[in-house]
């Protein structure tokens, strides 16, 4: 099936983990006639079919179901301990004398994988990481379209080459985290309509585009060149329903926000969001964090604090570089003024 054959209007609500996605706003964002992503990269299988029943019982619209393509780590002992000194800094503001260790290190991609085939919602996104054809294959066969993430021209050509329906291209503009899985992800720099223009000039599946879109201006912009829809995460961050603590919240819609950056100190990937306490501190040891998911789960502990304290200084604030333009109402009305000012472009 054809990607833009399920949802009427030509974009896509970024996906957000970490609890930021609801129920509620995947099912307002399809039902208005866009299409809403829930991030399953963070959740359980039981956790996934929960929430997908959720959706169910408040859209009979298609949706699209999100995760990271990774493995669980084997941890160097030594390792560990290195990366726990390295956040001493963040732990004395804290007030902390030691990290606690979590309890894993990320889910188990395997286990989602079969969850997502039982499930089988219209779309499926993947990013961090690329399927092998036989993965692709078997959700192709259970009637669930593929896409995947890229930030290259070289990863867009990799996904067409395993039998993917489309891709995402995610400009460096994007908030969050970066795709990157083919060389290193410093070196993927494009920003959106540069990658867009190349991937389109390079693929022959759909490509969606993604990254500092934020009115129906940039919306437009991306299908004149050749999009067929585009990815909204930042714009769909403040939306009413959306479920970002209220602190979190308040600081991207400040009119004295920092500027965004990317650094790879809170995951050990990298990703881009405000500028805070947490990321100065850790500046002068980002580069010798452990990768993800070690780092993010490492850090896990001290995000859900400064979630707890309402300390934005210590939260991973994600967001892309179009966040002052970033509009809070609801979804459904999000996705109504981006159709007029398409109109109106």
């Amino acid at each position: 099936m054809v990607l833009r054959t399920l949802f009427p209007h030509p974009i896509i609500q970024g996906p957000t983990a970490g609890g930021q996605n609801t129920p509620a706003q995947i099912a307002a964002v399809s039902n208005a006639g866009a299409l809403g992503s829930l991030a399953c990269s963070l959740l359980t299988p039981d956790a996934m079919r929960s929430q997908v029943e959720q959706i169910r019982s408040l859209t009979a619209r298609p949706f699209a179901l999100n995760f990271f393509v990774q493995t669980i780590p084997q941890v160097d002992p030594a390792e560990l301990e290195q990366a726990r000194l390295l956040l001493r800094p963040v732990l004395d503001v804290l007030g902390w004398d030691e990290l606690p260790l979590p309890a894993k290190w990320c889910e188990e991609f395997s286990a989602q994988f079969e969850t997502l085939l039982e499930l089988r919602p219209a779309v499926a996104s993947f990013t961090f990481n690329i399927l092998g054809a036989e993965q692709v294959a078997r959700l192709r066969a259970a009637g669930i379209v593929v896409v995947g993430t890229i930030t290259t021209v070289a990863e867009a050509l990799a996904w067409q080459e395993v039998g993917a329906d489309a891709v995402i291209a995610s400009g460096v503009e994007s908030g969050g985290h970066r795709g990157t899985f083919l060389g290193r992800q410093e070196d993927a720099t494009l920003s959106s309509f540069d990658l867009l223009a190349a991937v389109v000039a390079a693929v022959n599946i759909p490509v969606v585009s993604a990254g500092g879109i934020m009115d129906g201006a940039d919306i437009k912009r991306a299908l004149d060149l050749g999009a067929v829809a585009v990815q909204m995460g930042t714009a769909f961050l403040v939306v009413d329903e959306s479920a970002i603590t209220p602190a979190y919240k308040a600081r991207l819609l400040a009119p004295d926000r920092p500027a965004t950056r990317l650094t790879r100190s809170f995951s050990g990937r990298y990703a881009r969001g405000l500028e805070n306490r947490f990321m100065s501190l850790m500046a002068p040891v980002e580069a010798q964090v452990p990768a993800y998911p070690i780092q993010n789960a490492l850090t896990g502990a001290i995000r859900a604090e400064a979630g707890k304290r309402g300390d934005t200084e210590l939260m991973s604030l994600w967001c892309g570089t179009g966040v002052a333009r970033a509009r809070p109402m609801p979804a459904a009305r999000l996705v109504a003024t981006l159709l007029a000012e398409i109109a109106a472009a």
